[in-house]
């Protein structure tokens, strides 16, 4: 098997004759789901950012793209480096996607640190901060769970972790929703607001304000993973 370096750690590539449970990227053992004790698959869109596992609360090994980035600067771009390699072996024709899916996920990783250092200080995570603003949009301030769920493009299970956290806050309330017998309402309440609205400010500051973030570049970047987002199926229109 061929080693190739990928974003500063290495890939193995290549078959194998047993299944690994250990994550490509890190080595490390991928977390086990506490139900059917198989790996949890890793989505940070719909795994709660707090690391903790949405169905049990507890919290989840670390995560080497949630871990804060290194502010070491590379002599070179290790991702361009990966896709030589890749052309090297023979793969031209998956080079540029493999340098972009893996782009992503360092941008992910540097994003989340950007957000997770605003929002810690507020205990809070990314999925409960969207829930919270998704709430604060609404007429009334609430929405039935699984209409927020959907608007958030989440597992149900993800949606109701982050609404449990934020009502043993006080940042939310749930009830019966009167329009459907077996539904739930999840409601902001004033210190839900006042929090939503700090933390707005604190990252339209920190983070969404920033200049590596507000270039014209960085608008044309939103329409192609608009384009992409759309093809796989996330919206109709």
């Amino acid at each position: 098997m061929t080693e190739v370096a990928v974003s500063g750690r290495a890939v193995i590539s290549g078959l194998s004759d047993e299944p690994s449970s250990d994550d490509p990227l890190s080595g490390e053992p991928l977390p086990d789901d506490p139900l059917s004790g198989e790996p949890l698959p890793d989505d940070p869109l719909s795994v709660d950012p707090s690391s903790d596992d949405p169905l049990s609360g507890e919290p989840l090994p670390d995560d080497p793209r949630r871990t804060p980035v290194t502010s070491a600067r590379l002599p070179f771009d290790p991702i361009g480096e990966a896709a030589r390699l890749w052309r090297d072996h023979g793969w031209e024709s998956a080079a540029d996607g493999m340098a972009a899916v893996t782009s992503l996920m360092r941008a992910q990783a540097i994003v989340q640190s950007w957000v997770d250092e605003v929002l810690r200080p507020l205990q809070l995570s990314f999925a409960r901060y969207e829930l919270l603003m998704l709430l604060s949009f609404t007429r009334h301030g609430r929405l039935p769970m699984a209409k927020a769920g959907a608007r958030l493009q989440v597992h149900p299970t993800s949606v109701t972790n982050a609404a449990s956290r934020l009502e043993a806050a006080g940042l939310v309330e749930r009830g019966p929703d009167p329009n459907d017998g077996r539904g739930v309402l999840v409601t902001i309440t004033d210190a839900g607001r006042d929090t939503a609205m700090r933390a707005t400010r604190l990252l339209n500051e920190q983070v969404f304000g920033r200049a590596e973030l507000s270039s014209p570049g960085m608008h044309q970047l939103f329409g192609t993973l608009r384009d992409l987002r759309q093809a796989a199926g996330d919206f109709d229109e």
